[in-house]
């Protein structure tokens, strides 16, 4: 009975251990009420190599006193061009002005701003605006939410009215330019914005002239700003079809000489455009409005270098990775779908010679130094993601041929990985290959996130902060790698205990990636924790062999719940302006605003669908499994006879990754990065099994009770050898006896 119940206990207790550790990162947001006035200064296209002590030397200062970050500029349109900047400053979401393609460089602003009284201003074009935001997006963005926020809110420029003009089009009080004194004009609201311009194009001369004169103006702004105040300085967005980081600085009180950081990024030194409109309204003590900011207010977090130049080296250096990534990713991962297929191509044919004929004579075998090469190169395509991921170490991005000294760097790195695969002891083994590799990419992917996702950020197989997405934790392509390494190390770990323990090896593994995956404070996926503890569920109910019973389906399905509603209990409680997504999709749910979620996840997986490499990866795993592997000849249906852990594994691994691309949005590319390396470690071990389908498992010979008779048989010349057979206890038993791949051998024994 002890033994029955203690790994049901066991199990429980990881259970348990799982939903206590996803406890919700602290609330990390600004201060309420530290100032008594708020200057916002937009620059569109200002980015941190602008930014110099000779050229731009009170911005310099500024960010000398104060706290710096690199600010992406997501809008609801790509790219987005200055209007779309200043629009979604003013909305605290993702908004657009229109839907009007962007061919190359952006138009200027084409703001019709009508000042009837002389003192504020009515921008006609606002309610259309906004009509296109609320009905034709799935962001339900309100413009014109900051300016209902405050009382009153100046703005100085086209670009600033669009930000200031409330719903209807009001904007409080405008000037189209700084006056000669604005210290009046900038202490009559609580709130003002000020447009200085523009820095496009790649001239550096000319990009040096537009912001020396922003800074001039802004120079101005700083000698008449208010008392107590906090100036925010942004470079609200892009000015082409390039994506690029652009200068963000805070100087105020309580913005001294750190990193700038919210809770939509949670990594110090980066901020969202939206998530300035909810740092003016905390720092100024107003009530966030009615209709929730997608974005998070804004603080400063200790850490920065003394040095400004040592400082500001981080923001550019991010910039040009973030910039060299997007491209040097699209043809890593039309390469690995390549050589993905190219590998398929090749290991069909090899599946249907690799089965010994011990009757009539069959196909040649294939030459074992054939298969030893093809099993490498399995091996290999396994790898490439958590290698190219360790490649990322090397400032590949700083190199004139950024791309091909990633290649370099990568192949090195994935070369190195086989070989460890290659020359480990249990290699020889039917399990070896798959169990290695799997823990090696399981780790690769775990002790980046253990260490605060650095090769992620802007690496090649994580993910970019142009996009806006996800800036810490774990990405959609280390999710997948990382969900099949713990499930497939997990089975064939599970493999090597008994029986009644494998559920608890599984849930052992298992528990500890969820946490991993879930933690605020590590992967910082909600749902990607969902998935896998899905998946771990699954594959613990039919790790012992057998398949899905009502029983197990039911017993499985409790413990994947406990877990999901314990995060989500967690992070309900928390402020609703602080939660993550999960606490916010169940509270769309709750007031029957969940619709405009679930269309921005159906778009996304549309859009990830037909346009990732990874989904042709998912698709040509799927179909490698389903008509090779898993046909009479393809050894697979063997492999999960004889393993059933791993069986369990691969299922757990489709569950979960199925769900996790699902609900994030990200279609197949979960399932893609998990069958990159699940698919080729499975084909490896299906050759193995079948390499060894002819092998047959004899019965034990029972040892000899009268030593004395085998001592006569000796005297009498006997040669004390049996017919060919196993001795029990073999190095090829498995916990529950003889394996049926396992080889055959002449054992000597005390008889005859």
């Amino acid at each position: 009975m002890l033994r029955r119940v203690l790994p049901i206990l066991l199990t429980a207790l990881v259970v348990v251990t799982a939903i206590a550790a996803l406890v919700v990162r602290p609330a990390t947001g600004a201060p309420q009420g530290t100032a008594d006035y708020a200057v916002v200064v937009g620059v569109a296209g200002l980015r941190w190599d602008d930014v110099s002590p000779e050229n731009t030397p009170t911005l310099w200062a500024m960010a000398e006193r104060g706290s710096i970050g690199s600010l992406a500029v997501r809008s609801a349109r790509k790219p987005t061009c200055p209007v779309d900047g200043w629009l979604t400053l003013g909305a605290g979401s993702y908004a657009a002005w229109d839907a009007d393609a962007v061919i190359g460089e952006c138009p200027p602003p084409d703001v019709v701003v009508e000042q009837p009284d002389g003192i504020g201003a009515n921008l006609p074009d606002q309610r259309t605006a906004v009509r296109y935001n609320q009905e034709r997006l799935p962001w339900g963005t309100m413009p014109g939410a900051l300016a209902e926020s405050m009382r009153c809110t100046v703005a100085v420029g086209p670009g600033a009215a669009v930000a200031a003009a409330r719903p209807f089009g009001r904007v409080d009080r405008y000037e189209p330019e700084l006056p000669a004194d604005p210290g009046d004009l900038l202490a009559s609201c609580v709130l003002s914005i000020v447009d200085l311009g523009t820095v496009s194009g790649e001239d550096p001369q000319e990009r040096a002239t537009a912001a020396a004169r922003a800074d001039a103006e802004l120079a101005r702004v700083l000698d008449a700003r208010p008392d107590r105040s906090l100036v925010l300085v942004a470079g609200v967005s892009d000015t082409d079809q390039s994506s690029r980081l652009h200068v963000a600085v805070a100087d105020g009180p309580g913005w001294e000489a750190g990193w700038l950081t919210s809770a939509s990024t949670q990594r110090d030194g980066y901020l969202q455009l939206v998530d300035i409109a909810p740092t003016v309204v905390a720092v100024l003590g107003r009530p966030m409005p009615e209709r929730l900011f997608v974005g998070h207010p804004a603080s400063s977090v200790v850490g920065r270098p003394a040095d400004l130049p040592e400082a500001v080296v981080g923001p550019n250096d991010a910039d040009r990775e973030a910039r060299a990534q997007r491209t040097v990713a699209d043809w890593f991962f039309g390469l690995l779908a390549v050589f993905q297929v190219l590998l398929a191509v090749v290991v069909v044919p090899l599946l249907r010679r690799a089965r010994p004929h011990g009757g009539p004579p069959g196909p040649a075998p294939i030459p074992a130094r054939v298969v030893a090469v093809v099993e490498v190169l399995l091996v290999a395509a396994a790898l490439a993601i958590p290698a190219a991921l360790l490649a990322d170490i090397v400032p590949w991005w700083r190199a004139g041929h950024a791309g091909l000294l990633f290649g370099a760097v990568a192949l090195v790195t994935l070369a190195l990985a086989t070989a460890v695969v290659r020359l480990s002891r249990p290699y020889p083994t039917t399990l070896g290959p798959m169990g290695t590799a799997a823990t090696i990419a399981a780790l690769v992917v775990g002790v980046d996130v253990l260490t605060g996702a650095r090769l992620q950020l802007n690496g090649v197989t994580g993910y970019s902060a142009l996009e806006g997405g996800r800036y810490a934790g774990v990405g959609v392509v280390g999710l997948g790698v990382f969900v099949a390494g713990v499930l497939l190390a997990a089975g064939c770990l599970a493999q090597q205990v008994r029986r009644t323990w494998r559920p608890a090896v599984m849930v052992a593994v298992g528990g500890i990636g969820v946490v991993v995956v879930g933690s605020p404070y590590l992967g910082a996926d909600p749902v990607g924790a969902v998935a896998l503890t899905a998946g771990v569920a699954i594959a613990a109910a039919i790790s012992t062999g057998g398949w899905l019973s009502l029983a197990r389906v039911a017993w499985a399905t409790m413990a994947g719940l406990a877990v999901t509603a314990g995060f989500a209990v967690i992070d309900l409680r928390r402020p609703a302006a602080e939660r993550g997504s999960l606490g916010r999709f169940l509270s769309a749910l709750g007031d029957g605003t969940s619709g405009m979620t679930v269309q921005r996840t159906a778009t996304a997986n549309v859009e990830a669908l037909v346009g990732s490499s990874l989904t042709v990866i998912a698709l040509v795993g799927a179909v490698l499994v389903w008509f090779a592997l898993l046909r009479t000849w393809g050894g697979l249906k063997r492999l999960f006879g004889i393993y059933p852990a791993v069986r369990a594994g691969m299922g757990g691994i489709a569950v979960a990754t199925v769900i996790g691309g699902v609900m994030s949005g990200s279609a197949f590319n979960v399932a893609g990065a998990a069958a990159a390396s699940t698919v080729p470690l499975a084909a490896l071990a299906a050759l193995r099994v079948l390499g060894h389908s002819a092998d047959r498992t004899r019965p034990p010979v029972l040892p000899l009770v009268d030593g004395a008779e085998a001592a006569a048989v000796r005297d009498s010349g006997g040669t004390g050898v049996v017919a060919p057979g196993r001795a029990a206890g073999s190095a090829d038993d498995g916990p529950d006896g003889p394996r049926p791949d396992a080889p055959t051998r002449d054992v000597p024994v005390g008889s005859p």
